[in-house]
């Protein structure tokens, strides 16, 4: 089943849903000033701007981006004594996403300025795949993108008609279909990624500007080239098949459309597909300024639970009891041995990947 038909955040403020679980929004927000700045000082400043933030999820973290876009577009025309733009706001996710939420904190966005002079912020909500056309062409100015791109549009055909489970039970086959499964999932995301950047360059202006984070993983690592972001959810799930909570022969065919690729992957699908030039990348650890004090096992189980916990359910038809079990299985095994820190680099070896790109054709 494509992405689009299945994945969505849990809605809601509870202690399980995604507003209450999400903050790597907030490590953008310099890309997007330096972005804005050198969009806005190319020309002089258009009468109208359009902005747009791709998977923008629901809660008030919806709004991080677009606002940090339109704070900055603000803050260059008043140090610049420029006449500000009317502006359209766009927020896209799914149509399984909760836009009930994301409505709410639209209408907040849009008197959020009140103190300039006649300020014009026209807000919408555009539910679809950001791996298919949104916008008119040459519409936006400005497009950004916060911990989406590594969502798939579907899992690997060729894994499902192969009948090749994405974490095997039998570690003996799982290692020994490593390099096959990570294989499947490098050749889709590139499939995807290479159609998203060439959708949003017919949907950019010239020179457009646009601002991306995903997750990646260590290049350096060698056990990366086969641990995933999605081995920590099948991890669990292997558990609670073993111990007869799951059924086993669901889980053979459980596939999570995620991938996390290497840096050099992310560049060289940009070169090639050849519409945008990449201004800036940051690398780092997504787990630096979190401390033992103030980040807990519970606390990412929960943030794990929030973002798979339809996916699971849609696949498994699982009661509460049992995503409650799933979410304490992910708990268990961050906290074995040195703590949830050295488990998460040991097993999971991510990066935060972000860039700042800018239209070239």
């Amino acid at each position: 089943m494509a992405t689009k038909e299945i994945l969505h955040m849990n809605a809601g403020h509870g202690e399980t849903s995604y507003a209450r679980n999400s903050t790597f929004q907030d490590r953008m927000k310099m890309l997007i000033n330096e972005e804005v700045t050198g969009l806005c000082g190319l020309t002089s400043i258009p009468k109208s701007m359009a902005i747009a933030d791709l998977g923008c999820s629901s809660g008030p973290n919806a709004l991080t981006l677009v606002s940090a876009a339109l704070d900055a577009i603000y803050h260059h025309c008043a140090q610049h004594q420029q006449p500000h733009p009317e502006m359209c706001v766009f927020l896209n996710d799914l149509p399984s996403n909760d836009f009930n939420s994301v409505a709410k904190s639209l209408a907040t966005l849009k008197h959020s300025h009140d103190d300039l002079a006649d300020p014009v912020v026209v807000t919408g909500m555009i539910p679809g795949s950001f791996y298919e056309r949104l916008f008119p062409c040459g519409s936006l100015h400005f497009v950004c993108s916060s911990n989406s791109l590594h969502w798939l549009s579907k899992a690997p055909e060729d894994l499902k008609e192969g009948k090749i489970p994405m974490y095997d039970m039998d570690e003996h086959l799982r290692l020994s279909r490593r390099a096959v499964v990570g294989d499947a999932y490098a050749r889709q995301f590139r499939k995807d990624f290479k159609q998203f950047l060439s959708l949003r360059a017919q949907e950019l202006v010239s020179g457009g500007r646009m601002v991306i984070s995903l997750y990646g993983r260590f290049s350096e690592n060698p056990i990366s080239r086969s641990n995933q972001a999605w081995q920590v959810v099948a991890v669990a799930l292997n558990d609670m098949a073993s111990r007869g909570i799951i059924d086993k022969e669901k889980l053979d065919s459980f596939y999570i459309p995620l991938y996390a690729p290497l840096e050099n992957e992310v560049n060289e699908i940009i070169e090639d597909e050849g519409s945008f030039e990449i201004n800036k990348m940051i690398v780092r650890n997504p787990f630096i300024g979190m401390d033992d004090a103030s980040v807990s096992p519970k606390m990412i189980a929960l943030a794990i639970r929030a973002v798979f916990e339809s996916t699971i359910v849609l696949h498994f038809g699982s009661s509460e009891e049992t995503i409650d079990e799933f979410a304490i299985t992910v708990e268990r095994n961050l906290s074995s041995g040195s703590g949830w820190r050295a488990v998460l680099a040991a097993e999971y070896p991510l990066v935060l990947l972000c860039l700042s790109l800018r239209r070239i054709i």
